[in-house]
C-alpha cells in the first residue's frame, strides 16, 4: 500500500520530490472525482488532501468510505488556506513559516 497526496498543480512538484504518489486537481469538483477514484482503486493506505481543495475530505466522500478503514484521509494545510485565516498572502505566510522553522529570515 502507498501514500498519496491530492493537491493543486502548483504544489505537486514538491510532493513528487518527496517520493509520494501525487494526484492533481484544479478545483473542488475535480478533487472530489479524483479522490473517489483513488479510494476505489484501493492502492493507498493514506491520502493527504490539500485543504485548499477539500477542507474536510472525509465528509465529501463519506458514502464511498462507508465500511472501509483505509485509506486514512488527512487534510493538509496549504499556504493559501493557512494564510487566508490570518489575512496573509502566501509570501507573508512562507516568510513567517521559514522564520519560525530555522530562526532566520530568508529573502524570497
Amino acid at each position: 500500500m502507498k501514500i498519496a497526496v491530492l493537491t493543486d498543480p502548483e504544489s505537486a512538484a514538491g510532493y513528487r520530490l518527496a517520493g509520494l504518489d501525487v494526484a492533481v486537481a484544479a478545483d473542488t469538483a475535480e478533487a472530489r472525482k479524483v479522490l473517489v477514484r483513488m479510494i476505489q482503486a484501493g492502492d493507498y493506505i493514506l491520502i493527504g488532501v490539500s485543504e485548499a481543495l477539500l477542507p474536510d475530505p472525509y465528509q465529501v466522500v463519506k458514502r464511498e468510505m462507508h465500511g472501509r478503514d483505509l485509506p486514512v484521509l488527512l487534510a493538509i494545510a496549504s499556504p493559501f488556506s493557512a494564510g487566508v485565516e490570518r489575512g496573509e498572502d502566501a509570501e507573508t505566510f512562507m516568510r513567517r513559516l521559514i522564520l519560525s522553522t530555522i530562526g532566520h529570515e530568508v529573502k524570497l
